[in-house]
Formats: structure tokens, sequence, C-alpha cells
């Protein structure tokens, strides 16, 4: 056949069916039909919120006058920064999240460590973990309201049964941020023991087998076993706590009888407290629009710094293990080498 021919017959041939798309299959449209309700209540109570609330801190508002609104670009921010009563209440939150975010966490992880072991009743223990989270905050609050009260309190009088001094948990800062992180670390250690505990059943049997035929103690595995694999779950509880710790509100305002002032020196007024105060009772929304918005970069800086952090010890960790696979490789190939 010459060479003619078999241009013909190419030509002749007819040409493959092309296929279908797989962007036009009508499976396609019809799952972003299901997922366009979700798109459409989060634009609606979330992205719409957070841009109102960025335009309103623009402009002097007042919550009896909404519609008369007077534009004042950045003053918010600037009356905001100088005010004595936001950075009181920005080390505030600062220090309170650091009392409850740190044994709240460390708790948790033990708790967990436990309940990952064949223990007796270990359901019955793991549903009673849960049951602070559960339990409403207004009541768990006033509970232990009662027992700092300073006068009345149970706490007070076994100090005073064991004849220590007394502590005024509610008027002096310290013990009143402590009594507060009390609250918070009581409630939130149950739901983070067991978002620990499902990642430690997460990580393979075979690392313990082979961990234990070594030689190492339960210590010795959950130093090299369980903290590493429960990495990025730590990482995820220590954002998440300082998303919450940033955002804590419910406590501190019901310690003190549901009053936004923190105490009667402010010495436990959160930032969320704060925003409260300025736009319901001193009716400044322009002014804690500001501080809503300064909430959230705070946050968004706080998480960036913690996945940094975790990032730069995720390249130390993968440097190191390249370093000693790399003696390894060289231990073994030293002999080879004397040899020839």
């Amino acid at each position: 056949m010459t060479a003619v021919q078999q241009t013909e017959v190419a030509v002749s041939r007819p040409s493959a069916p092309r296929e279908r798309s797989t962007s036009r299959l009508p499976g396609r449209r019809i799952a972003y039909v299901y997922i366009l309700p979700f798109f459409i209540v989060f634009a609606a109570f979330s992205v719409y919120p957070w841009i109102a609330t960025a335009w309103v801190s623009l402009h002097d508002t007042r919550l009896s006058t909404y519609n008369q609104s007077n534009w004042v670009g950045l003053e918010n921010y600037r009356n905001l920064f100088t005010n004595h009563f936001f950075w009181n209440a920005f080390k505030n939150t600062i220090t309170i999240g650091i009392i409850s975010t740190v044994p709240q966490l460390c708790m948790a992880l033990g708790i967990a460590h436990l309940l990952n072991y064949s223990l007796r009743g270990r359901t019955f223990f793991r549903v009673a973990i849960l049951m602070p989270y559960a339990t409403s905050l207004a009541a768990a609050t006033v509970i232990f309201t009662e027992l700092f009260d300073p006068h009345l309190g149970l706490i007070n009088w076994t100090l005073h049964a064991v004849h220590l001094p007394t502590v005024d948990w509610q008027g002096s800062k310290w013990p009143s941020q402590i009594a507060v992180s009390t609250i918070v670390t009581w409630r939130w250690t149950g739901y983070n023991a067991l978002i620990y505990l499902a990642g430690m059943q997460a990580i393979s049997g075979d690392l313990y087998e082979a961990a234990a035929i070594d030689g190492a103690s339960r210590w010795a595995q959950f130093r090299h076993v369980t903290l590493p694999g429960l990495r990025p779950t730590i990482l995820f509880t220590i954002i998440v706590s300082t998303i919450g710790a940033a955002q804590l509100f419910g406590e501190p305002l019901l310690y003190h009888n549901g009053l936004p002032d923190g105490g009667t020196q402010n010495q436990y007024q959160t930032l969320g407290l704060l925003m409260y105060q300025q736009g319901w009772s001193y009716d400044r929304l322009g002014l804690a629009s500001a501080t809503a918005w300064t909430m959230f970069l705070i946050i968004v800086a706080a998480v960036a710094l913690n996945l940094l952090i975790a990032r730069r010890r995720e390249v130390r960790a993968g440097g190191g293990r390249r370093k000693r696979a790399t003696a390894e490789a060289i231990a073994v190939a030293m002999p080879e080498v004397t040899a020839r």
C-alpha cells in the first residue's frame, strides 16, 4: 500500500467519539445544589455580619440612633488603642487564657492516656468526663461562684479548717482570675480528653508492641510513640483553645452576677466583656465593632504564631531524622568501604 493510500485510509477512518466532559455531568450540578444551602446560611450569618461590623467600626454609631451614624474613619481604633481599659482587658485575656489552657490540655492529655489502656469501667469514665461539657454554663458558674464565695464558700471554709489564710476569690486580681480559669478548665478538660483519646486510638498498636519488645516503659512509650503521633491533634486543640480563650465571655460575665465590669476593679474583664460593655452599656456600637475586629486580628495572629512554631518544630524534627538516617547509612556503609 502506497503512502497516498495509507493517508486516504487514515482520513476515511471514523474518529473516536470524544468523551463527555465530566464537568457537564448532571451529578456535579446536583452536588452543588446540595451544598448551596450551607453557603447561603454562611454568607447570611457569617460573611455579612463580618463585613457589616467592619463598616460600623469606621463610624460613630449609637444604638439609639443607628441610622444616623457619622463617618469617623480609624478614630474608633485610635480611641481603643489609647484606652486603659482595652489594654487591661487584653492582659486579662492573655493571663486567664494561659492559666486555663495550659493545665486544661495537660490534664486532658493525662486522662486520655489513662483511658487508652484497658481499664475496668472504661466506657463509664469516657462518658463521665464529658458530663462537665454537657452541663449548662450558667449552672456550672453559679456552683463555682458559691464555692469561691469569700465568706460562705466551701474553699475558704476548707482553708480555714486547716489553719490557712482565706483568700478573696472575687475582689483580688489573681485569685479571681484563677477562679474564672477553674470554671473554664472544669468544663473543657473532658472534651479535649476525648479528642486526645480518639487521636491515640488512631496510632498503630504495632508501634507500642515494638517499643515494649525493646524494653521501653509506659512513660517511654508515651514520650516516643504517643506524643509524636498526637502532634497534629495537640496542635488542633491548642488552636481551638486559643480561639476560645480570646473569645472568653460567659464565665467572667456570670461570675460577676451578669455585669460586664469583670469585677469591682476590672481585674478579670476580658475583651469579650469589654466589647459587650462598650456596645450595650455605653451605647458605642462603633467602638464595640472596632474591639470585635481587633479581637479577630488577635486571634488570627495567635493562630498564625502557633502554626509557625509547629511548622518550625516539624522542620527541625525532619532535619534530625534525616541526619540520623544519614549517620546510620554511613555506619552501615563504612565496613564495606573498609573491606574494599
